[in-house]
């Protein structure tokens, strides 16, 4: 079981949980892939052997592609394929959205859509030297502190969330629609818009989309839970058939076969 917690006070504003993993045993048989649901959060992973992350294009592509082994992994809104055929030590954060620029260098949006190589962001000498520290740290709760403090010391002395997109996210998380959110802002929609997915890496709709969808996933992990009639009007959905399609776009699967396999956790469907 990978360990996680919040981070300490210094950074609980910008970055929503902390995780390390030892390495798992190796899956079971036929299991060497896993699909990840989107949750319109950046992902920041440093992988502490020297196995690159593999990413899969498509379910038929059984040879995939590598990146790093220290990876951003920007936000998207629908599902990725990869390798865990090989599990290796592990240490990553999920930041608050609109925390990117403070702690990688550059907005969400640079980031959205794919996987980049830290490397390229902060240099090979950082992450090398970063990388080394934590794996000689020997424990995932010592591996933690280190890269906690390591985020911590990347915070310019003048910080702070976009007080504009903290207010549209406080918005969003009490359901409200984008039109709401917008008119809360004082700007119009095109200059909301723009400043919203240059920040967050998605665009307003999809990013309270991806919310709610959040919100079902939850639900459906939980157990057993409520039908999906009755799941879609608790959650807003026009009806059952806008629920199938919307976790479809985001997750790939229906949500009755997201139910049968039963994922150990929320976002990692094991295929």
């Amino acid at each position: 079981m990978p360990l996680s917690r919040s981070p300490k006070d210094v950074l609980r504003p910008f970055v929503r949980q902390l995780w390390a993993s030892e390495g798992d045993g190796p899956p079971g048989e036929g299991s060497n892939r896993e699909m990840m649901l989107p949750s319109g959060a950046l992902h920041l992973v440093l992988r502490l052997a020297e196995t690159p992350l593999r990413i899969f294009r498509h379910r038929d592509d059984r040879v995939g592609f590598t990146v790093s082994a220290a990876v951003i992994g920007g936000p998207r809104s629908g599902p990725y394929l990869k390798d865990v055929s090989r599990p290796v030590p592990s240490v990553g954060a999920l930041l608050a959205p609109g925390a990117a620029g403070l702690l990688i260098g550059a907005p969400a949006g640079a980031f959205a859509g794919r996987h980049t190589a830290l490397e390229d962001v902060w240099g090979a000498a950082a992450v090398t030297e970063l990388r080394e520290k934590l794996w000689t740290a020997g424990t995932a709760a010592r591996r933690l502190d280190l890269f906690e403090a390591a985020l911590a010391a990347r915070l310019p002395r003048l910080r702070g969330i976009d007080p504009l997109i903290a207010q549209a996210l406080a918005g969003f998380d009490a359901s409200l629609p984008v039109a709401a959110v917008v008119g809360q802002s004082g700007y119009s929609h095109r200059h909301f818009s723009k400043r919203f997915t240059e920040t967050v890496g998605l665009k307003p709709k999809t990013y309270g989309r991806l919310l709610r969808f959040g919100r079902v996933l939850a639900r459906l992990s939980a157990g057993s839970g409520p039908a999906l009639a009755d799941l879609a009007a608790d959650e807003g959905y026009a009806d059952q058939a806008h629920l199938n399609r919307e976790f479809r776009e985001f997750a790939g699967l229906s949500p009755g076969r997201y139910r049968r396999l039963a994922p150990r956790f929320a976002r990692h469907v094991r295929l």
